[in-house]
């Protein structure tokens, strides 16, 4: 079924599949199909070093903002290297221990910073989504500024992991010309950015079909770290199983898509590292349920719900 036209200024497209959604056909009959995606993001983030004349204060243990203007942050920068440094390979354990796949929202500037890292996605196997040069937000660039950002996104992943990202997704969300100038670069099957739907859905980019893969804000760890959100690791259990529950018990008839967002320097800690194990195993027992990487949905849509498909 085709995705409708947009029915608001601005291209917005406030229906969607509506009350016919397409049946997903995920393979082995699956009512749904779960995919993990690890932000590595450490390394890349805005810093006094870079020349970026701010330091980062999101999505990390403390709330920023203590530090002079102008001047470094070393309990932040610190926080971050925990990600790099021992969460990542924590959550890497989890997985390889249960033979799960999962995909990276790598920032290509982080990931060449750790050849290790790299080196161990591409042995697992998991895919690596271009999460962009650096962990910038894409709306506060230029034109030619993106333009020179993607390129070398795609570029760099593609040497020091031997092969291009297929899909793409900014930081919190994209720019006015992100989508078009994803296109303009070529290469790319999909891109995450946006949180409209639980299915890929087909969009038209300067006059070509463009394949959207929606990824998600709250089945995701930042809300551990964010005001108001999760306040422990089982509370962030609870919420996944909840919303996994849910979409099992709809997709005897519909089957749909569950994206679970995680970060290095958050789900990694000890604690929250536990309830993401109970997750991945509570998932694990259950049967027809898809565990997949990102490409893998984006390729199983292209394959049986090709643009303009009925």
């Amino acid at each position: 079924m085709p995705h409708r036209e947009p029915s608001a200024p601005g291209g917005r497209d406030l229906l969607g599949y509506a009350d016919r959604p397409p049946h997903a056909g995920w393979p082995a009959d699956a009512r749904i199909a779960v995919n993990f995606v690890l932000n590595y993001e450490e390394g890349s983030e805005y810093s006094i070093p870079e020349g970026d004349g701010r330091v980062e204060v999101g999505l990390a243990e403390t709330m920023g903002g203590r530090v002079p203007a102008g001047e470094r942050d070393l309990a932040f920068e610190s926080m971050y290297e925990f990600g790099s440094r021992v969460g990542f390979w924590r959550v890497m354990r989890l997985f390889a221990e249960r033979h799960l796949p999962m995909t990276v929202f790598g920032c290509a500037l982080a990931l060449e910073r750790n050849p290790r890292a790299v080196a161990a996605i591409v042995a697992a196997g998991h895919d690596i989504c271009s999460h962009g040069w650096r962990w910038v937000e894409h709306f506060r660039l230029s034109e030619p500024e993106e333009r020179e950002h993607i390129a070398r996104a795609v570029a760099t992943i593609a040497r020091i992991a031997g092969e291009r990202p297929a899909g793409w997704y900014c930081r919190y969300g994209p720019g006015a010309n992100t989508r078009r100038l994803l296109v303009e670069e070529g290469g790319f099957l999909y891109d995450s950015d946006a949180y409209n739907d639980e299915l890929p859905y087909w969009t038209t980019v300067a006059g070509r079909a463009h394949l959207v893969v929606p990824y998600t804000m709250d089945t995701n760890d930042a809300k551990l770290v964010q005001p108001g959100g999760f306040g422990t690791g089982d509370d962030f259990f609870a919420y996944l199983r909840a919303a996994f529950d849910q979409l099992y018990e709809e997709g005897e008839a519909t089957p749909r898509m569950m994206s679970v967002g995680l970060h290095p320097r958050i789900v990694g800690r000890p604690a929250r590292a536990r309830a993401l194990a109970r997750f991945l195993d509570y998932v694990a027992r259950r049967d027809r349920v898809w565990i997949c990487r990102r490409i893998e949905i984006a390729r199983h849509w292209i394959a049986h719900h090709p643009p303009g498909a009925a």
